[in-house]
């Protein structure tokens, strides 16, 4: 497409469908029809955007004509909406992660290199002003040569739904890894331009989710029971050059919340809050006496987050050129991890990508 206006179609019309949506309108395009197997959902979106409605994404394909499609389906039906769009020559968004399990990513991945069309994933955290300022200093050279990064994203409550696709481990692929973790992942891999994974060892626990009284005095978990995945990960990836990425992520844990990185390079250091407007920067000097020094700047970027990512998915479609940032294959990547995770875990040992 080469034109300013994009014609969109959404499939999976819960929360982030519909932030697809109002996000799309808000930026000038238009709104063409959303696919979901629930009624009541096609018809509030049916009204709220004044779109055709479909049960399945098959029928949305065929009856209209569209130029981008985004994808927010459980996990497990990431593939059966996004191959087909790209046999067809849409753009895609797809909320992370790429697909339920490894194997479903590859398919996904190599339809997109046969593409007319670009599959974007929804790293919507790289669109932060911290992220941005990070960047930049690093393309300066300010932290020489970044060697590893300290990944947190840690709920003391947040398990979401009990019972719902988000603790299936059929629907979803996995539990705070997939749904959380993700965003970790690609963010230190981001940070570390996302180098040649080597190794990589990992434990996934069950501790919280599967008790009968599960206390959750923030209301995340309100769903009937049923637990099947994990609630923690803590694991250690090995990159080309020894770059490393040590990762916490927790949907419950008896500590406090963080979602803090730090950025460690051979001449500078860095702290940052997953989609912050601050970055603090550690370094020495010996000015005067040998001393340390720190300094925290601050800087808004507009829009970012989900409305950022849409913008940039957006703008990129309707220029006719895929976007650098998100794409299929570092999705890919992250998935190839995770799944080296979950592998570890079982066996204890570390596991080569």
């Amino acid at each position: 497409m080469n034109g300013e206006r994009v014609r969109i179609g959404v499939v999976g019309l819960g929360f982030m469908g519909k932030t697809h949506a109002r996000n799309a309108e808000e930026f000038g395009h238009e709104v063409v029809a959303g696919v979901d197997i629930v009624e009541e959902a096609r018809v509030e979106f049916g009204e709220t955007f004044d779109a055709a409605t479909y049960e399945s994404a098959e029928e949305m394909y065929a009856s209209e004509d569209l130029d981008a499609v985004t994808v927010s389906t459980p996990n497990a039906f990431h593939e059966e909406a996004v191959v087909p769009a790209l046999e067809l020559g849409l753009d895609v968004l797809c909320e992370k992660p790429l697909a339920h399990s490894l194997e479903s990513a590859e398919r996904i991945a190599a339809a997109a290199r046969e593409a007319e069309g670009f599959c974007y994933l929804n790293f919507h955290n790289r669109l932060s002003g911290a992220a941005a300022m990070l960047k930049e200093y690093q393309a300066e050279g300010r932290f020489g040569e970044v060697t590893h990064v300290e990944a947190n994203y840690v709920r003391r409550r947040g398990i979401p739904g009990l019972g719902t696709w988000f603790t299936s481990r059929e629907l979803a692929g996995g539990g705070a890894l997939v749904d959380i973790g993700v965003h970790a992942l690609d963010f230190a891999l981001y940070a570390l331009d996302y180098p040649e994974v080597e190794t990589v060892f990992g434990v996934a626990r069950a501790e919280f989710g599967t008790r009968e009284e599960y206390v959750d005095p923030d209301g995340w978990g309100d769903g009937a029971g049923g637990f099947e995945v994990e609630d923690s990960v803590t694991a250690l990836v090995r990159c080309a050059g020894g770059r490393t990425i040590s990762l916490e992520v927790s949907w419950a844990a008896t500590r406090e919340e963080t979602d803090e990185f730090s950025i460690r390079g051979t001449d500078a250091g860095a702290r940052l809050a997953l989609g912050g407007d601050e970055l603090t920067i550690y370094d020495t000097g010996s000015q005067g006496v040998d001393h340390y020094r720190e300094c925290t700047h601050e800087g808004s970027l507009e829009p970012d987050g989900w409305r950022g990512s849409d913008q940039l998915f957006l703008d990129a479609v309707a220029a006719g050129e895929a976007p650098t940032l998100n794409t299929v294959e570092q999705g890919l990547t992250v998935q190839r991890v995770m799944d080296a995770i979950y592998r570890s875990s079982g066996t204890g040992d570390a596991v080569g990508l």
